[in-house]
């Protein structure tokens, strides 16, 4: 299991004199391309060359810019402090972001590479709220904040141990703010695996037009991604700016060419002919026309979670006792070997468990610590190290619902049934309608062959969020199981749709 969210100005041979709205040095922008995440995969291979492209453009638009790769949450820290300390009154802010984002508790999360997400309230603590910082911006005086967010992708810390939706959620800003994601709310789009993304290569095209408003540059940018991706991608803007703004500075907006000399005053019309006739004029700053909007492709084949899921049960009670039956060895593949993870040497040069071991050497009751190096730990595939570590943070304080659930998972994955039950239970006593610990106890159920209680789990985890792959996808298994092979094979279906590799992830717990 995997664990846990412009613009190139050519150079003039002849400088022409402009008269900028703001000058250059009020214009500010952090750009930031994370994509070295060790819990994916591989890296991302969009988001570094996309920063890199924007932050040219934009420092040819008149912006002093800022650019971190692979920013960790200390270096995403000391990015965003650096920015607010150069904000005057009056001054524009833009940040740009690419690489993994999470919603969680209504506010939307850019994730450093280091984050280690196992629970929502990991979120809140190693990402980085886009409300919030657009809000510090607007208290250091910024007349302009723009947030351009490219991190709408499936990203590897949507699994278990989480009660928030997928993709971005709307974000309640100042007034002065312009906000746009590369996908619409609440939806996740695939990285294409280019060079650059579509959003980006959309951007890129329409803050080189001249005569924009700001507003005009980004709702076309919306339109050319939308049309592109055949109606599959769909950006989301959100604007409460109160001044005109335009990335091109200069009156109207207008920027030289690469191989324009200075204008000359236009000759005056010879006699006898008529003058020409005087240029169309521009776009209304304040009211700029929507481009068209493509016509709307046919619905996509792929089956739609929310449309198509089958009533879900009333709400359970957490069982405080459930009898766990004999593994019957055709329902289960074999627990993963924990033997088969990596070797205790390499664990020990890991930074993050190199780090929480010094703490806890420091401090053997360091209950975060041990939390955390034990999460770590199972990230990695070293459960019986974790499980250690979850049995000390208990031994602190034994009411931490959150190691208990994380505990249960555990000792799922390598065929303690029973100890993960007793952890599921107390967790769900503590805290009922928990939504990680139904849906790791709707595991253990469905590993035991219990296929009517996991059943009841997963509907009560899915009545709480319903877009819980993980829930959705168990659930499927477990009405087969149970001999509704049509309605399994439709939850299975929804959860593949939403995050291909759940066949994948599953097949690791030891359920095929």
């Amino acid at each position: 299991m995997k664990i846990r969210f412009l613009f190139l100005l050519p150079l003039l041979v002849t400088l022409v004199p402009t008269a900028p709205s703001l000058a250059a040095g009020d214009r500010f922008a952090l750009v930031i391309g994370n994509a070295k995440y060790p819990d994916a995969d591989s890296p991302l291979k969009e988001p570094i060359n996309d920063a890199r492209d924007v932050a040219d453009e934009l420092k040819r638009d008149g912006f002093t810019v800022e650019v971190g790769e692979n920013l960790t949450g200390d270096g995403m820290r000391r990015a965003f402090d650096k920015l607010y300390g150069k904000i005057k009154p009056g001054s524009v802010a833009l940040v740009f972001y690419s690489g993994f984002g999470i919603q969680s508790a209504r506010q939307s999360y850019m994730i450093p590479i280091d984050a280690q997400i196992w629970t929502e309230s990991d979120v809140r603590r190693d990402g980085f709220s886009i409300e919030a910082i657009l809000g510090e911006l607007n208290t250091r005086g910024a007349g302009v904040k723009i947030a351009l967010i490219d991190a709408s992708r499936r990203n590897p810390f949507e699994r278990r141990f989480r009660s928030f939706s997928a993709g971005l959620t709307p974000v309640i800003a100042p007034n002065g703010t312009l906000v746009m994601y590369s996908a619409a709310l609440a939806s996740v789009v695939s990285d294409a695996g280019g060079d650059h993304s579509l959003f980006v290569q959309e951007l890129l095209k329409e803050i080189r037009v001249p005569d924009l408003m700001a507003e005009e540059t980004l709702n076309r940018t919306k339109m050319g991604v939308t049309r592109a991706s055949r109606g599959e991608q769909v950006p989301w803007i959100s604007s409460s700016l109160a001044e005109d703004f335009s990335f091109i500075p200069g009156a109207g907006g207008s920027r030289p060419s690469m191989t324009t000399a200075p204008q000359q005053p236009p000759a005056p019309p010879v006699a006898n002919n008529p003058p020409p006739a005087p240029p169309s004029p521009p776009v209304a700053a304040n009211n700029p026309p929507a481009p068209p909007v493509p016509p709307s492709p046919p619905p996509s084949p792929k089956p739609q979670v929310d449309a198509a899921l089958p009533p879900l049960a009333p709400p359970v009670k957490p069982l405080d006792t459930v009898p766990v039956p004999p593994v019957k060895p055709a329902d289960t593949a074999p627990a993963p070997n924990a033997d088969g993870g990596p070797s205790a040497a390499t664990l020990a040069e890991d930074p993050t468990i190199k780090s929480l071991t010094a703490k806890i050497a420091a401090n053997p009751d360091d209950v975060n610590a041990l939390y955390r190096r034990g999460q770590v730990y199972a990230s990695k595939g070293a459960y019986n190290l974790a499980i250690k570590d979850f049995d000390d943070t208990l031994r602190i304080n034994a009411k931490d619902v959150e190691a208990l659930n994380n505990r249960c998972w555990t000792r799922t994955v390598v065929g303690d049934l029973q100890g993960a039950l007793k952890d599921c239970n107390e967790a769900l006593r503590l805290r009922p309608n928990f939504v990680d610990a139904l849906d790791s106890r709707g595991l253990v159920n469905l590993k035991s062959g219990a296929v009517k209680n996991a059943i009841a789990d997963f509907d009560a985890a899915l009545r709480i969020n319903p877009r819980l792959t993980s829930s959705l996808y168990g659930r499927g298994v477990a009405k087969q199981r149970n001999g509704s092979a049509q309605e399994g094979s439709l939850d299975i279906a929804n959860a593949k749709a939403m995050d291909p590799n759940i066949v994948q992830e599953f097949a690791s717990y030891g359920v095929r």
